[in-house]
Order: structure tokens, then C-alpha cells, then sequence
């Protein structure tokens, strides 16, 4: 077991690597009790050797291994990346590059949803992973044997494993679809949290625009709190709490502390007084600045058909394909593109466009059959000629 604790060890450990075209990365880390995860192993795995980084270690310096992120010769390999760059980022300021994450070369290929590492291997492998340490505090010191074993086996397994997938992605000739989608993972905008945008996370079923400033200012302010004591926001206010308080918007000690089911610490103490602070301001905001709420335009009943029939190319042209259908498009992406609501939406272009969206836009033109072959056992899809679309539309 390579377990490095020293900056010489570390130093030596990430020289080695640059001789890789590519290293496996996994993060163990805490955040139950606080906002920012705090990191308590790295794990590096290579074709030649795999080592843990204990960043908890006394006076270790990480920057000779954040220069390694950065190396463009290396690929850095995730499988379900998005918080572990998430966390290399705000301890470095740089996001790794370049990336690969296995899950998401797995949907492409046809694995399914969102699949784990757990399963991955044992569809890959044929390995079945031993869980007895998922629940290990990877905080505490020392730590096992086992506990470290079964560390180092998330980016053991992942080198094979990456392996078979670029040759799967090769042989399919999907390279330039993970490629796409790995440029949101290394834009710096999917990680930068911005409070006043918060509120959007939030589920409610409100249009009013007054209601949803109000929600917006006190969802700012619970999230700059959170930040600033590095503690997870759901442990000041749940988000049904915050739901209530913006319903009542409560003007004074008593009105707050007539809030059913608010905590009298909370509504009594210094917290209190906070929220009060917060509506205060938000009385003071002219209603010309309110949230504006988005305009959805209802599905005319004669669009509902096309709405159905969109979600069956979908499931069609996903199975075709043996891409996960989510990763193509979403039921939201379908209401919109039958609202002719094209914008920003991600199967107009790329690879998308060309297993799906294309097809999208002819059968929203009426230029498109859909048909089942009793002999192949299998759907097709015949063009109209431009002369039948012309006639059936006069």
C-alpha cells in the first residue's frame, strides 16, 4: 500500500505520472456537517501503479500534484466527477484538464442512467466491489487496511475500465460525443455558485412575482450564510421552511414566531432577526424590480399529439443508438421544442442533432413517417418528398 504523507514522497509519486497518458482520479471527502466538502483522501491509480494521497497529512503541500491536473499530456479519469472536480477546483482555482468521466462515456455507450462504479465494474470485470467500508469516516486517523484497500479499488478498477471504454467509444466512433459533453465539466461556470440564483433550485409551484423575490432574497441570504460559517445550508432552514416563511413574509418578532412548526430558537434568536432584516430589504425593492416569472406557453391541445410522438422518437432513436435518452434530451427540451421554443436547446446541435434532433425537426414539419416492419421487426423512418408536404399543407 502506497500511502504518501510526505511532500518528498509526493513529489517523487507525481513525477512518475508524467510519463501516463492518462491516471484514474477519486476523492474521498466529508460534508455532512459543513458547505465546503473537506478533502480527506486522494486516490491515483496508473498503468504501472496506484498510490493515496492523505491531504490531512501534517504540512503536506498538494501543488506539485494540482500541477499534474493541469498537465495536457495526462487525462485526468473520473467516473462521476462532477464533485470531485468540483473540489480540486476550489482548493487549486483550476479545474483538472483534460477530463474523462467514465459514467458519462458508459451513458453514451448505451450502460444505462447514470450508472455506478459498482456496477460498472461488475459489467465491465466482472468483479463484484466489496462495500464494507462505503461507510468508513475517511476523516478519522489512523486508518485500516481494509479501509484504504477498499479506497484505492475505486481507481484500481478504473483503469481497465477506462481502457475498454475508449475502445467501446473508438469502434462506435463516439470519441467527439464525450469530448462535447466533457467541456461542461471543465467549465468553471457548472461549480461557480451564485446565491441570487439559489431560489431556482428550490421546488414551489408559484408564479407570483412578489412571492418569488421574497424567496430569492431569503434563499441569497441562507446560502451567503452557509458560505460564510461553512455550514450546509438545510441545517439553518430547510427549504419547506424557507417555502412557509415567504408565504406569510412576516413583519415582526411575533408574526415570525407564529410560523407553524419554526423552530422558538430560531424565530426568537439571532437568526430571527436576520430573516426579518432580509424582508425588511425586500420591502424596500420597487416592483418593477421583481423576479419576472417565465412565460410558458400552454401546449394547445392539437400539439399534444406531436408532444407524444416526439417522446416515441425519442425512445426510438435512443435504443437505436443505445444512448440513455436522458443524455439526448428531457421531457422539458420536448415541451419546448413543440412550443417552437428552440433556444438553447442542446439537441439542435452536435451530436444530438445528428441521432435525434434532425429527425425532431422533420417530424415537426410533417416531413417524416414513422412505420413498423413486420418482416425486420423494427422501426423505420421514410422522408416525404417536398411535392406530398407541399399538397397536404395546401
Amino acid at each position: 500500500m502506497n500511502l504518501i504523507t510526505t511532500n518528498e514522497a509526493l513529489q517523487t509519486f507525481c513525477q512518475a505520472l508524467k510519463k501516463h497518458p492518462f491516471i484514474t482520479v477519486d476523492l474521498e471527502f466529508l460534508r455532512e456537517h459543513t458547505y465546503y466538502a473537506k478533502l480527506c483522501l486522494i486516490q491515483i491509480g496508473s498503468l504501472d501503479e496506484c498510490a493515496i494521497i492523505d491531504p490531512l497529512s501534517e504540512n503536506l503541500n498538494l501543488d506539485v500534484f494540482f500541477e499534474i491536473l493541469q498537465d495536457q499530456n495526462i487525462t485526468k479519469v473520473f467516473h462521476s466527477g462532477r464533485q470531485d472536480i468540483e473540489i480540486l477546483y476550489l482548493l487549486s482555482g483550476k479545474i483538472p484538464t483534460p477530463v474523462f468521466d467514465s459514467q458519462v462515456a458508459a451513458m453514451v455507450l448505451g450502460f444505462g442512467e447514470s450508472i455506478s462504479y459498482e456496477n460498472l465494474v461488475r459489467h465491465i470485470l466482472h468483479i463484484e466491489l466489496d462495500k464494507s467500508s462505503r461507510l468508513t469516516d475517511w476523516s478519522r486517523r489512523p486508518l485500516s487496511d481494509a479501509q484504504l484497500q477498499y479506497a484505492l479499488s475505486d481507481v484500481t478498477h478504473l483503469v481497465p475500465i477506462y481502457q475498454e471504454l475508449c475502445s467501446r467509444l473508438k469502434e462506435s466512433k463516439r470519441q467527439s460525443w464525450v469530448k462535447e459533453e466533457m467541456k461542461i465539466l471543465c467549465s468553471p461556470h457548472t461549480y461557480d455558485i451564485n446565491p441570487d440564483e439559489i431560489w431556482m433550485r428550490i421546488r414551489h409551484r408559484s408564479h407570483n412575482p412578489r412571492f418569488l423575490t421574497l424567496l430569492r432574497e431569503l434563499a441569497a441570504w441562507r446560502e451567503r450564510r452557509s458560505q460564510t460559517k461553512n455550514t450546509p445550508r438545510q441545517s439553518y432552514i430547510k427549504d419547506d421552511m424557507l417555502l412557509q416563511i415567504t408565504s406569510v413574509c412576516p413583519q415582526t418578532p411575533e408574526q415570525l414566531s407564529a410560523i407553524r412548526s419554526l423552530r422558538k430558537d430560531i424565530s426568537g434568536g439571532k437568526l430571527g432577526a436576520e430573516i426579518l432584516e432580509v424582508i425588511k430589504h425586500f420591502m424596500e425593492i420597487p416592483e418593477t424590480d421583481y423576479v419576472i416569472p417565465p412565460k410558458e406557453k400552454p401546449l394547445p391541445g392539437k400539439k399534444t399529439a406531436l408532444l407524444e410522438l416526439l417522446k416515441l422518437l425519442l425512445r426510438i432513436k435512443s435504443n437505436q443508438e443505445g444512448v440513455v435518452a436522458r443524455l439526448i434530451a428531457d421531457d422539458d427540451d420536448l415541451l419546448k421544442f413543440t412550443n417552437n421554443q428552440d433556444k438553447g436547446l442542446t439537441f439542435l446541435k452536435g451530436w444530438r442533432y445528428e441521432i435525434f434532433g434532425q429527425d425532431a425537426l422533420a417530424l415537426r414539419n410533417g416531413e417524416i413517417l414513422i412505420s413498423y416492419n413486420p418482416t425486420k421487426h423494427c422501426i423505420e423512418f421514410e422522408r416525404k418528398t417536398q411535392d406530398s408536404v407541399s399538397q397536404e399543407n395546401d
